[in-house]
């Protein structure tokens, strides 16, 4: 047990290390002597742990995607009311400036390669799907409590609602401005919840 606790550390170490020397060089600038330099070990243990550079960086999307999905589902879990679970689900996505500028980096990098590479189109789906299965929750508990609209479906809104947290954040990031972050988040709870109390809101055809 103690072994397999320590190797896990280790792995862990690796893992961060990438995310870190993604997003500070760029996925392409990064190889596994960059990795190991990061996580200040050689490079034989970076070997040991992962096979290839693309295998640290296939676990390091799982990792990370998954990472985030637990902190979002952590902050929904705490409140009651479907508009207190949005603003703790909107908040947990906009932690900072600092934490958003760095995963969008890395994140971004990971989008930039997922239309040739299939591994990562589906840990990224999984993450999407993931998600859509928060958003599904919010909006159904708010259909049941009267107030979002109850002609949305939840199945084919739940995505749009990702899709704008992620919009807002690629815009604020591009802006290059942290005393805007606070701006964007309300802005993008405002336009969610928008989108849940108007009927009218775009849907698409099933």
């Amino acid at each position: 047990m103690v072994r397999y606790k320590k190797s896990e550390e280790k792995q862990k170490l690796v893992l961060y290390a990438a995310f870190q020397a993604v997003s500070e060089l760029g996925f392409d600038s990064v190889t596994l002597q960059v990795i190991a330099d990061y996580a200040k070990v050689s490079k034989g243990v970076v070997h040991y742990y992962f096979e290839s550079k693309e295998t640290v960086l296939i676990e390091l999307l799982k990792w990370l995607t998954m990472k985030i999905y637990e902190k979002e589902c952590a902050a929904i879990k705490l409140e009651e009311s479907a508009v207190k679970k949005l603003h703790a689900y909107i908040s947990s996505v906009f932690v900072s400036p600092e934490k958003n500028r760095t995963f969008y980096r890395v994140y971004l990098d990971f989008l930039a390669k997922a239309s040739r590479n299939p591994v990562y189109r589906e840990i990224n789906q999984q993450f999407y799907d993931n998600c859509n299965a928060i958003g599904k929750e919010i909006i159904q508990l708010g259909q049941k409590e009267g107030i979002f609209a109850l002609n949305l479906s939840a199945e084919q809104t739940a995505p749009q609602i990702r899709a704008v947290i992620d919009g807002y954040l690629i815009q604020w990031l591009m802006m290059d401005r942290d005393d805007l972050h606070e701006f964007y988040r309300e802005a993008c709870l405002q336009t969610v919840m928008s989108m849940l109390n108007n009927s009218g809101f775009f849907e698409p055809k099933k």
